[in-house]
């Protein structure tokens, strides 16, 4: 089932500079924030998710979203996305030009008014208003399906549930859809019989894998979905971010975890793995805590490390004998 009909090329798409970023205990200044798109626009990303337009009150941290997506330079190649919860927020996006603006429902009804503070049903009627505000630009858009496999309140989701939202999403005019597993809750086995069932009912549907390594399983959950037909993940530099209901929770996928997982198996990410590395490895002194990115920490699996010189001696004199 799993490694079996790997695609040859997936999409990775950042997500860092606002799921990552949202939720730290200091505010990223912003001209570090800036630098950092630019040169992770660089590095063969597909996509970018740069910051939310949600009130500042609610997510103080990204009270500079305009200015931020005002002064990126913009890589033609690299769709740069921002989170928007509601009409003013599409309205924001919009007057930045905005390529992409990615909605976020959850399929628990629990998890939604927790989370959103409002019904699946409340949240579907502003996306319908959302779709009419920005007919005629070119910026599309993109839903969300948090709690597609695991909801803290509900449990596990069924996945008849998450083909009902896919259904209501194409049925208002959403362009493409991301399945995440917001609480990181889903095991590979779920993984790979929902993305199939997606892919089966939907073969023409842009679809994106977001993960959480809550629980260890991330990337064999994001294996799982590679098989299943996905080719295109979420992840976030050195596994920053998370959701605030999944209690002990690492955050996203690694990136550079994740990229180095899939070269290793030839696959093409076609990301700069190297650099990736070191923007990683600055994370600790700006975040001013530790990360959870292994490959940052242990290094490239193919590294090797010279011998001691005692060691190097022992060698010469049993050569000698």
């Amino acid at each position: 089932m799993f490694m079996q009909n790997l695609p040859t090329k997936v999409r990775i798409n950042e997500v860092a500079t606002r799921d990552g970023f949202q939720s730290e205990a200091l505010f990223i200044p912003t001209d570090k924030k800036i630098e950092i798109i630019d040169r992770l626009s660089l590095l063969g990303l597909n996509k970018i998710e740069v910051t939310s337009f949600v009130s500042p009150k609610a997510i103080p941290n990204l009270r500079d979203a305009e200015e931020v997506m005002n002064s990126i330079t913009r890589n033609p190649k690299v769709t740069y996305v921002t989170l928007v919860p509601n009409e003013k927020g599409a309205e924001r996006a919009l007057a930045t030009k905005a390529d992409e603006v990615n909605l976020v429902m959850s399929v628990s009804e629990s998890h939604n008014l927790s989370n959103m503070r409002m019904s699946c049903e409340q949240s579907l009627a502003q996306f319908i208003r959302i779709c009419e505000l920005m007919k005629g630009s070119s910026t599309r858009i993109n839903a969300s399906l948090a709690t597609s496999f695991g909801c803290p309140f509900e449990g596990i989701i069924a996945p008849e549930r998450v083909i009902k939202v896919i259904h209501q999403y194409i049925d208002i005019g959403i362009q493409s859809i991301s399945i995440a597993d917001t609480t990181g809750m889903a095991s590979p086995r779920q993984v790979y019989e929902l993305c199939s069932q997606v892919r089966d009912i939907f073969p023409a549907l842009d679809v994106t894998l977001h993960l959480h390594n809550t629980r260890g399983m991330g990337l064999a959950n994001a294996l799982a979905g590679l098989s299943a037909g996905i080719t295109q993940l979420d992840a976030s530099l050195g596994g920053i971010g998370g959701c605030p209901y999944a209690p002990g929770a690492t955050g996203n996928i690694c990136t550079e975890d994740l990229v180095h997982m899939l070269e290793s198996i030839g696959l093409d990410t076609g990301v700069d793995l190297t650099t990736l590395l070191v923007m990683a490895r600055e994370l600790p002194e700006l975040l001013e805590h530790d990360i959870s990115g292994q490959v940052a920490k242990a290094g490239l699996r193919t590294e090797t490390r010279p011998l001691s010189q005692s060691v190097i001696d022992l060698k010469a004199r049993i050569e000698k004998h």
